[in-house]
């Protein structure tokens, strides 16, 4: 049988168009089996919360379960580890968080490059801190706190949930952008960082919003500014540290990453039904209940916003010195 250019052309043609079929039937097609949502700290916690709201409505929405799996340790090292090691078909992902962008430079011996070695799919959400004082303070407002810092370098102490973690990177954000001194003193959990702050063994802390907003509406913590770049609706006359520190920006944030090759179609649908879940009321008011703003938009926004998280907290992680092993 003799084949015709034309026939040629027509064959070649559909060679091509046959692997983009199969690609798309089985993008649509996923997820066929449960889906593994892998959370880098403990039960309870922010990530943890975030990680079964998403996957709630992710299990509704496709049909199979999004199973979140809890892998503490490392300060979510162990759980980036497990999914980038996973194969990259999109039944194995992280919920990542601004840890995995400080944990890039706060931890010197990774296997991993976290921007270079995952799929970034989708964000969730901002979740800011807010800069609390105990209720018996003279420090009245952030300019107070501010002048003070100034005049009594490293008089002052900031608690933590722990070295290297967003509560004391945005402290240490804010020594390095207002030019002040403070002593940071990490806990073991934000917990007892605001036991102790409650009782005065230390004078302020970066904390988030859902664990500091009972202290505060009760009146043994004062609010004088929230890290965000606007002001949160929860207390609509607490200022942001960007109106006396211009361009100051420190906040906790959640998404959704996978393993490096995992095909674009699959990421995709997780991003499309992840956006279509932050636009639901539903969604968006349990998200604010967390003290969060919805961090919506494509897959490539969200890698490069992960990028841009990187570099930012790289150079406040040099200036601070800090290191974990």
């Amino acid at each position: 049988m003799t084949l015709h250019r034309r026939d040629l052309l027509r064959l070649g043609g559909l060679a091509v168009t046959i692997p983009a079929l199969a690609r798309e039937a089985w993008a649509q097609a996923y997820p066929a089996r449960p889906v593994h949502l892998i959370v880098g700290f403990a039960a309870s916690g922010g990530n943890d919360i975030v990680a079964r709201i998403i996957g709630q409505w992710l299990s509704e929405r496709l049909g199979q379960p999004f199973v979140v799996e809890n892998r503490p340790g490392a300060g979510s090292n162990i759980a980036t580890q497990a999914v980038i090691a996973a194969p990259p078909d999109g039944y194995t992902l992280l919920l990542a968080s601004a840890s995995n962008a400080i944990n890039a430079t706060l931890y010197e011996q990774l296997s991993f490059e976290f921007v270079r070695d995952v799929a970034a799919v989708a964000g969730i959400m901002r979740v800011p801190s807010v800069i609390v004082l105990n209720a018996s303070s003279p420090l009245k407002t952030f300019s107070d706190f501010v002048a003070f810092a100034k005049q009594n370098p490293g008089k002052l102490s900031f608690a933590s949930g722990g070295t290297g973690t967003p509560t004391h990177m945005a402290g240490e954000l804010l020594k390095m952008v207002a030019g002040i001194d403070m002593l940071h003193v990490p806990y073991r959990g934000t917990g007892p960082a605001i036991t102790d702050l409650l009782g005065g063994q230390v004078q302020l802390m970066f904390a988030s919003a859902p664990s500091s907003m009972g202290h505060i509406k009760s009146g043994a913590l004062r609010a004088i500014a929230v890290t965000s770049a606007a002001r949160l609706e929860m207390l609509p006359d607490v200022p942001t540290v960007a109106e006396f520190v211009p361009g100051y920006e420190g906040s906790q944030w959640y998404g959704i990453a996978a393993p490096k090759a995992t095909p674009p179609d699959v990421v995709e649908r997780l991003n499309a039904e992840i956006n279509a879940a932050l636009a639901d009321a539903t969604i968006k008011a349990k998200l604010a209940d967390l003290g969060g703003t919805v961090l919506p938009g494509g897959a490539g926004a969200f890698g490069k916003f992960v990028a841009d998280e990187t570099e930012k907290w790289s150079k406040v992680v040099k200036f601070s010195n800090a290191r974990v092993n």
